[in-house]
């Protein structure tokens, strides 16, 4: 996976901690990310208050990019709530995955709907055959 980071100075100590927990993020699903881009970028400038942003974008293949964004203080408070919105996330699309994935499948419906009342639920029943 290609991890970018914009706005963070390259010898941040930020760094190696946004490395280790952008990849242990992304290793958790079946779809391993490509790329993945963390951005900070400070949203009032010189005001004072919470004004970092930090945004985290996952490319994942086959799918639209996965994106979250953070507000805080610090960077690290910013990227500690985007962190938490991007498992979020990806947490909902690995759902997402798993139920369409366990949809019946329009044939067991159909076959289900030519059964009589109470056998819907059942299994058939399977008989063995005993050797003499």
């Amino acid at each position: 996976m290609t991890l970018v980071m914009e706005g963070i100075a390259l010898d941040d100590p930020l760094r190696p901690f946004i490395e280790e927990k952008m990849t242990a993020a992304t290793s958790r699903g079946r779809l391993r990310p490509t790329a993945a881009r963390v951005a900070f970028t400070d949203e009032n400038g010189p005001k004072g208050g919470p004004g970092i942003r930090c945004a985290l974008t996952a490319d994942l293949p086959r799918r639209p990019a996965v994106h979250a964004s953070g507000l805080g203080e610090t960077p690290r408070l910013a990227f500690d709530s985007a962190y938490e919105a991007l498992e979020h996330e990806l947490a909902r699309e690995r759902q997402r995955r798993r139920d369409v994935a366990r949809r019946p499948k329009k044939y067991f419906v159909a076959e289900q709907g030519h059964l009589p009342d109470g056998e819907a639920g059942l299994p058939p029943v399977r008989r063995r055959r005993r050797s003499a």
